[in-house]
């Protein structure tokens, strides 16, 4: 079961995802960034590879996609907050 992260836990992991450019959402709990791609191709491409590695782990997240850029909004729902999931899907969807 998904549990929402302790105060300690942020504090180790969430430190390295803010220098990579995410951003704690000030309206919930919730992390967010903005990716800027050369074309709508490849921002349409890097969608497509992070919605396998989403489905893989059964955590989806809220994207807004104009042009060559996408939102992304990462929550756990279930717990109303951040989660493990979130971290680790911060973590590849920076890596693609």
């Amino acid at each position: 079961m998904t549990e929402k992260l302790s105060m300690a836990a942020r504090d180790a992991v969430l430190g390295p995802l803010l220098e990579a450019g995410w951003e704690m959402d000030p309206a919930r709990d919730a992390i967010r960034k903005s990716y800027v791609f050369h074309s709508f191709i490849d921002a349409m491409g890097w969608m497509t590879r992070a919605a396998i590695w989403a489905e893989k782990w059964n955590h989806h997240p809220e994207w807004f996609n104009v042009y060559n850029r996408v939102d992304v909004v990462l929550t756990t729902h279930d717990v109303d907050g951040l989660s493990a999931l979130d971290v680790k899907l911060a973590r590849k969807l920076d890596t693609l």
